[in-house]
C-alpha cells in the first residue's frame, strides 16, 4: 500500500496536530511531521495544507523576523482550529477503530 495516498487523506490532521503543541513556520512544521514519523510529506503538500486550513480559518498567522534570512511566517490554532482538530480526531479514532476490528477478524469466523 502506498504511504502517500494514506497521508494525504490525513494531512490536515497532522498539520493540527503539530500545530496544537507550538506555533510554527512552514518548514518548522514539515521538519516535526518527518520527526514524528512522515518522512514522505512533501514541502509543498505541507504549505499548501497550511494555507487552506488558513483561508478555511482555522489558523492565525504572524510574521517574525529572522536573523538567518528572510521573515518567518507563523501559524497557530485558533478557536476554530482546536474545534476541527477535535472532530478530525475523533473521525479518526472510529475510523481507525473500525479499520483495526476489520483487520484483526479472523476470516473463518466472518464466513
Amino acid at each position: 500500500m502506498d504511504a502517500t495516498q494514506l497521508l494525504k487523506g490525513v494531512l490536515d490532521l497532522a498539520v493540527l496536530a503539530v500545530l496544537d503543541g507550538e506555533d510554527g513556520y512552514g518548514y518548522d512544521v514539515v521538519r516535526r511531521l518527518r520527526a514524528a514519523g512522515l518522512e514522505e510529506v512533501g514541502d509543498a503538500s505541507v504549505y499548501g495544507t497550511l494555507r487552506r486550513l488558513y483561508a478555511a480559518g482555522h489558523l492565525t498567522s504572524y510574521v517574525v523576523p529572522s536573523a538567518e534570512g528572510p521573515h518567518r511566517k507563523y501559524y497557530g490554532l485558533n478557536v476554530s482550529g482546536r474545534a476541527q482538530l477535535e472532530i478530525a480526531t475523533k473521525t479518526w479514532h472510529g475510523f481507525a477503530d473500525t479499520m483495526a476490528a476489520l483487520l484483526t477478524t479472523d476470516p473463518e469466523v466472518a464466513a
